[in-house]
């Protein structure tokens, strides 16, 4: 069975709230990282309001505790730009598209995590998916990674991320826009570096030099921005997204955050009511154990890339964003087999984003140690993982694994500013 995809082009400029799931996502993550007990006291205050969707091969029961899985986690954070069921204050759209798709992986010995953000642009294939109705939607060779969801809904958009990356993916939420506002107000602000002046009318945003603490509506303007940052582009944009991530929790993890059970039960909330969760997903004990998987990992060991790829092309490509599989293959094969991984620091942040230069001394230090790979520890290899089945390198455990320079990115503990759009 075949349905049509509407082309990115004929699609309508997105509304300023489209892109706030990015933001979302990672609230679902503060929620992680803020301790088993909160963790299973929201989920059992909340559980009513969350909706869940089964994925291809769930088994309709219950997990066990992340704590007794013997392998690292793999977690899909998808931010769908749908109005449905959230008011008359979005304005109307058409479909249903996933604007920010994430992969989060915790490694098996909870010493590192990585998260990927995918170019909503980016050309992929799509495999056959399920149709909830029942059969199955044929597979694309060629479409851009954000019409999974109106393709073929959660379930499409994990399949289409494990045939890219190679990885299983057993956990996944599908999160909209509604209470995001309420969720960086009760974070308290984010202070977000602007190295130079940030200027888009398209959003409204209009941010001098300096460093400002954004907060519900400012917040949101920042994350949706693309026109005032880096070169404009979807790439540039996400690079400036990782500026406020890394900052959020660096937040976290230094203020009353995560000793506030009111402020974190007020994120539970206004996330939990706007998320779709897979069933696997949906167990308090899930949460609790992802939790205790997350909330020691230190700073350094918390890394945000953006999968690799170019734009400029022709054909299929023109307008859009074409991968860099074997680059790619680099960080898969790293995250498959739980080794963190390094960007080139400061001097490979993204189109979006530079260094800070009024980082504390002592950060800074621990930023280079962070991003420079064990000299002595041999090269990755670059092959491709198969699906569900661990990768090998030959980079001895705890190495970081160096990442080819197209892949950008920073850890949690660098400090670094949003870079206008001076073009």
């Amino acid at each position: 069975m075949t349905h049509p995809i509407a082309r990115h082009g004929r699609l309508k400029t997105p509304h300023p709230f489209a892109l706030v799931a990015k933001f979302v996502g990672v609230a679902a993550l503060v929620v992680a990282v803020s301790g088993a007990a909160f963790a299973g006291y929201a989920t059992w205050s909340v559980s009513s309001e969350v909706q869940t969707v089964s994925l291809a091969g769930d088994t309709g029961g219950p997990p066990p505790q992340l704590s007794a899985i013997d392998g690292g986690v793999n977690l899909l954070l998808v931010g769908s730009d749908s109005r449905q069921g959230q008011g008359d204050a979005y304005g109307e759209t058409e479909g249903n598209l996933n604007d920010v798709t994430m992969l989060l992986h915790i490694a098996q010995d909870h010493s590192n995590a990585t998260v990927v953000s995918f170019p909503r642009d980016m050309v992929v294939p799509i495999p056959s998916c399920p149709d909830p109705t029942g059969g199955s939607f044929d597979a694309m060779e060629a479409q851009p990674l954000n019409v999974t969801l109106s393709y073929g809904g959660l379930p499409c958009t994990v399949l289409t991320i494990e045939a890219l990356t190679g990885l299983s993916i057993p956990f996944a939420a599908e999160i909209q826009f509604n209470g995001v506002i309420e969720m960086s107000n009760a974070v308290g602000g984010v202070p977000v570096c602007v190295a130079e002046p940030i200027d888009d009318d398209y959003t409204g945003v209009h941010l001098a030099a300096g460093t400002h603490t954004l907060a519900g509506m400012d917040a949101l303007q920042f994350l949706r921005t693309r026109h005032g940052v880096g070169d404009g582009s979807d790439l540039g944009r996400i690079s400036s997204q990782q500026v406020f991530l890394s900052s959020l929790v660096r937040t976290i993890k230094s203020d009353s955050t995560l000793s506030d059970f009111s402020k974190l039960y007020g994120i539970a909330r206004a996330a939990s009511g706007n998320m779709q969760l897979s069933k696997s997903l949906a167990s308090a004990d899930t949460l609790v154990s992802i939790a205790l998987a997350l909330k020691d990992i230190p700073l350094e060991k918390v890394t945000f890339v953006a999968y690799p790829g170019t734009t400029g092309g022709s054909g299929v490509y023109a307008g859009k964003v074409q991968p860099l599989a074997d680059d790619a293959a680099v960080l898969f094969t790293a995250i498959a087999a739980d080794q963190p991984v390094a960007t080139a620091g400061g001097a490979n942040l993204g189109l979006g984003a530079v260094a800070d230069p009024s980082a504390p001394a002592s950060s800074a230090a621990a930023d280079a140690t962070a991003a420079a790979p064990d000299a002595s520890a041999p090269e990755a290899s670059t092959s491709a993982p198969d699906a569900g089945t661990p990768a090998s390198t030959s980079a001895p455990a705890g190495a970081a694994t160096a990442l080819p320079p197209s892949i950008t990115g920073q850890s949690a503990a660098e400090y670094s500013c949003s870079k206008g759009n001076d073009g």
